[in-house]
Formats: C-alpha cells, sequence, structure tokens
C-alpha cells in the first residue's frame, strides 16, 4: 500500500515509521525547503515513549532526551502546593522524556531516511489539493524552487500538517482561523545550573496568562554550564490576535527580563535565564473545535491537523504519536483502506476530542488554578491527585492504562488473525 504523508514535523515523520513497520510505502511531503533542528522543548509521555520504543527508537531517544522524575506545581512564590512522580518513578513501564524539538525531529528524520531510503521525504513541496478515484488518491503540490507541479499518487493521503492544516482546509472549507484565549507564550531555552534536584519539571503560577514552565531537555556530565533549561511565560495581551509580527515574534532580552520580574522563584534565576536566552519567541495558545469528522473516503487527519489543543498536560505531541501507530495498525489490519480510516477515526476521534475540551479548562493544571482561588494548596486531602488521574484516564494514560494496553506492533495483528 502506497501512502502519501503531507506534513515532515514529528507526527508526519513518526507517521512514516508507524507505516513502515507493518509493510507500507509512505511517502512524506514537506512543505519547508530544509528540516531543521529548531524549536523549543517538548514532553513526550510514557503513552508516546512506549510507542517510540516498539519502533526501535528506544536507543535513539535515549542519547538525546532527559527523563524527567518529578513534576511540581508551586504558586507564584515557588511554594509547592502538588507534586507527583513521573515516568519509571511512578510505575510505568516507560520513562517519560524531555527533549528539545529539533532534535527529537532530527532523530526521526534520520530513522526515516535510513529505514526508508533517502528519498522518503521530499522537501520544498507546498500541498495545494487532492482528488478521489474509487481506487486511490491524487495529491497536487508546488515544488517551492522550480514552481513546477508534482503529482503523487497513492492509495491513502494522510494530512498531518499541524494547526494551520491545508488538507484539513480543504475538508472544511469554512472553518476559518485557529481559535485563541487571549493568552500568548515566550519561549526559550538557556543554559542555567540545576532548578530544584535537576530532574524536575516546574509549573508555578495560576490561571493560564499567570504561568511559568521550566524543565531541563539536556544535562552534561561535565561543564560549569549548568543544564539546557526549556522555559515558558504566559503573558496576557486582551483579545486573542496573533502578536505584533505574526506568530514566532522575536522577544527581546530586554523585553524578557521585565516580563519575569514579577515572579520571585526562590530556586530559579529568571534574570540570568533571560539573559542566557539567545532566542525567544512569542506564540499565541491556539487550538481548533473538535471535528465530527476525520476521515473522507481514502483521506484521513492525524496529529495537530486533527486535533491540535491548548498546551496543558504536556499532550498534545504525545497523542499524535499514538495516533500514527493506530492509524498503521488500523490499515494493516482491515483490507479496504476506506474501511481502515474509519475504524483509526473511531478509535481515536473521541479521546482526543475530549482532550481538546478538558486542555481548554485546564487539564490537570486546573490544580495550580484552584489553589490560587483557594489562597493555597487545594482544601480538601486527594483533590489534587483526582484532578490528575481524571485528566491521565481520559487519555488513556494512567499507569494500569499505559502498561496493560495491548501493543499496536505487527505481531499483535499476526497473533489475532492466526
Amino acid at each position: 500500500m502506497k501512502v502519501t504523508v503531507v506534513g515532515g514535523g514529528i507526527a508526519g515523520l513518526t507517521c512514516a515509521l508507524s507505516l513502515h513497520a507493518v509493510g507500507f510505502e509512505p511517502r512524506v511531503y514537506e512543505a519547508a525547503r530544509k528540516v531543521e533542528a529548531v524549536g523549543v522543548g517538548i514532553n513526550l509521555l510514557p503513552h508516546a515513549v512506549r510507542e517510540l520504543s516498539e519502533l526501535g527508537l528506544d536507543g535513539a531517544l535515549t542519547s538525546v532526551a532527559l527523563p524527567p522524575h518529578r513534576l511540581g506545581y508551586h504558586d507564584r512564590t515557588g511554594e509547592v502546593l502538588w507534586e507527583e512522580p513521573l515516568g519509571r518513578a511512578a510505575g510505568y513501564h516507560w520513562p517519560q522524556y524531555s527533549v528539545h524539538r529539533g532534535r527529537l525531529q532530527m532523530l526521526l528524520l534520520a530513522a526515516v531516511r535510513e529505514r526508508l531510503g533517502p528519498g522518503a521525504v521530499r522537501t520544498g513541496l507546498l500541498f495545494q489539493r487532492f482528488e478521489q478515484a474509487p481506487g486511490g488518491v491524487r495529491a497536487h503540490f508546488l515544488d517551492r524552487a522550480s514552481g513546477l507541479p508534482v503529482v503523487d499518487d497513492a492509495d491513502v493521503l494522510v494530512g498531518a500538517d499541524g494547526i494551520d492544516s491545508v488538507v484539513r482546509s480543504h475538508l472544511y472549507p469554512d472553518e476559518g482561523p485557529p481559535k485563541g484565549n487571549g493568552v500568548h507564550m515566550w519561549r526559550g531555552v538557556a543554559r542555567h545550573p540545576h532548578v530544584l534536584d535537576g530532574r524536575s519539571i516546574v509549573v508555578a503560577g495560576g490561571t493560564p496568562g499567570a504561568k511559568f514552565v521550566a524543565y531541563p531537555i539536556e544535562d552534561p556530565a561535565t561543564g560549569a554550564g549548568g543544564a539546557l533549561v526549556n522555559w515558558v511565560l504566559e503573558v496576557r495581551h486582551g483579545p486573542s490576535v496573533p502578536p505584533p509580527g505574526g506568530p514566532g515574534r522575536r522577544v527581546t532580552t530586554a523585553e524578557a527580563r521585565a516580563g519575569l520580574s514579577s515572579w520571585q522563584l526562590p530556586w530559579i534565576d529568571l534574570a540570568t535565564l533571560a539573559e542566557r536566552s539567545s532566542e525567544i519567541f512569542e506564540y499565541p495558545m491556539l487550538d481548533r473545535d473538535p471535528l465530527p469528522r476525520w476521515s473522507f473516503g481514502r483521506v484521513t487527519l492525524l496529529g495537530d491537523a486533527a486535533h491540535p489543543m491548548y498546551p496543558m498536560g504536556m499532550n498534545g505531541g504525545s497523542q499524535s504519536i499514538v495516533d500514527t501507530r493506530v492509524l498503521a495498525w488500523c490499515l494493516a489490519r482491515e483490507d479496504d483502506p476506506v474501511a481502515a480510516l474509519s475504524r483509526y477515526e473511531r478509535m481515536r476521534r473521541p479521546t482526543v476530542n475530549a482532550i481538546v475540551l478538558a486542555n481548554r479548562n485546564l487539564g490537570p493544571e486546573e490544580i495550580i488554578a484552584r489553589a490560587e482561588e483557594h489562597g493555597g494548596t487545594l482544601p480538601a486531602a486527594g483533590w489534587a491527585e483526582r484532578i490528575a488521574t481524571r485528566y491521565k484516564r481520559l487519555g488513556r494514560a494512567t499507569v494500569a492504562q499505559v502498561n496493560s494496553s495491548p501493543s499496536w506492533t505487527v505481531r499483535a495483528i499476526a497473533a489475532d488473525r492466526e
């Protein structure tokens, strides 16, 4: 089976690896002229790490990522409101990883080219439209270098082209732009001495627009430069419009220092963090309304193209990775690609649509919002744990759910068919 994957980000590249693992022939088309190691930090939760490990990437992940051991929610003064262990420390069979998004993407790109061949990912090709016939789907691209059209025929087309997905816009031409909540995120990375135990994710503040997040994504064994720390400061600009200069506006060091000056967190030097950040960018917090349908004939969506969500609970990228494994499993299990895409959607869409809505209601970060309202730790014992557990259960990501769920590998499918 030939599959055209539109988008060469984390979702698209993992999709190619997942499809290849079940014996299909995926081809990835990316609009950027070159895939580069850009971006900031991302967290991979154990349910995503399990899927990447089953794709044979566990050793490569270990070489570029750090496993955080603890998540701490703090108030604006740095006092602990609630903590929980992460990854193996929480009882998962797989770790959680914090990693630079660009390094993860380059790891996936290298794996795709090694396993599928150097021509499996084609760059500089803008997706324009598709057309379906009873036996397949034809995708049309524009070569950015030559200005010439490029046509690709396949059995299935997968839109993995992000929150501004062109594939999605053809399926839902009247949808309009993404939706925001008025919050913008300043994102940066900087060398800094260990924060707390050096393996903690810290989330401080309260409601959206008044929150600070930090966690290490690289920690050299030697050297006085400290760990590479990913940090996010949320600010509120009023109406949800793109910041001046558009998404990805460069934030100056002076702006960052001023924005961080009202925070008094004893376990991190915020002024140093701002000074040592070579680049700080501003992005609006955006999502889209959950869709009633992803799959239309031989065309489907996955990842942020299907379910972009607010960055609560560290779940967006992880759910995209699970999408790719379920999609490959369904295509391998069904003889009819149309039936396979319908099955994939039934298995994934209710879960991730529920997460999109939960993230609009703060997801697990309801813990710090409620604590801020209360003026301290939550008033009743067990509240914070119940909020966190409810959110994990929604995404099928509790320790019991992840450790006991069946594998999406070809071996499991073959065993079912015997």
